[in-house]
């Protein structure tokens, strides 16, 4: 098979690059859909730009799709850029989204290609845990819930602060995983690439939530 990775540079997306390794496929291309707005229910927003460094450790090409992020232009636009590849389909890391699985999946049926979300309705804990064991070096980037503050800014998972992150998470019932947005990841290093990026970022907290700004 070859396929494209539609990469947020977080740790969904390098678990279904992964994915697609193991199977043997030859990955085309990573491809980025990069918000120009302020929000977007579909696509992640901080960090997407590190995404190109992550294509140069694994030697792939790396593909940018600005956009707006209105609906429905955010697909669209990613639409026209799969069309001009060479791929049989395409791999995401939708875990629990209906509302993303089933646009990428209509997009798919509207190009002749086939739409692969190997992370769908994982357990969250376990995808975490199993991602840290594996090798995967995962940054939280972003934080959005009640429960985490400023010390995960910024805080590289490990086997114990998973556990520590599980407990929070069923002590103030938010996704483990933050696929309802509790918290935004990017992935430094893992099975997937050779080496290991090494990131410079400003924080920003406003006392409830926080974001890094990686120059």
């Amino acid at each position: 098979m070859r396929v494209a990775v539609l990469s947020s540079g977080g740790k969904d997306s390098a678990a279904a690059w992964w994915w697609a390794q193991c199977r043997g496929w030859t990955v085309v291309a990573l491809v980025t859909v990069r918000i120009e707005g302020d929000d977007s229910p579909m696509f992640q927003i901080p960090s997407t730009h590190v995404v190109e460094q992550q294509a140069e450790l694994a030697e792939i090409p790396w593909i940018s799709v600005s956009t707006s992020g209105e609906t429905p232009q955010d697909v669209d636009d990613l639409a026209k850029a799969l069309a001009s590849l060479d791929v049989d389909g395409f791999v995401s890391g939708a875990l629990r989204s209906d509302y993303q699985k089933s646009r990428l999946e209509r997009m798919a049926e509207s190009l002749n290609l086939i739409s692969w979300t190997p992370l769908w309705h994982q357990n969250g804990y376990s995808h975490l845990r199993d991602m840290v064991q594996h090798g995967f070096k995962i940054m939280l980037t972003g934080i959005s819930a009640e429960g985490l503050d400023e010390k995960w800014l910024g805080h590289t998972l490990t086997v114990d602060s998973v556990e520590e992150l599980n407990r929070l998470a069923q002590r103030y019932r938010f996704n483990v995983e933050g696929e309802g947005g509790e918290y935004e990841t990017l992935v430094l290093s893992g099975p997937h690439h050779d080496g290991e990026i090494v990131v410079e970022a400003t924080s920003h907290w406003d006392g409830v939530r926080g974001m890094l700004t990686i120059h």
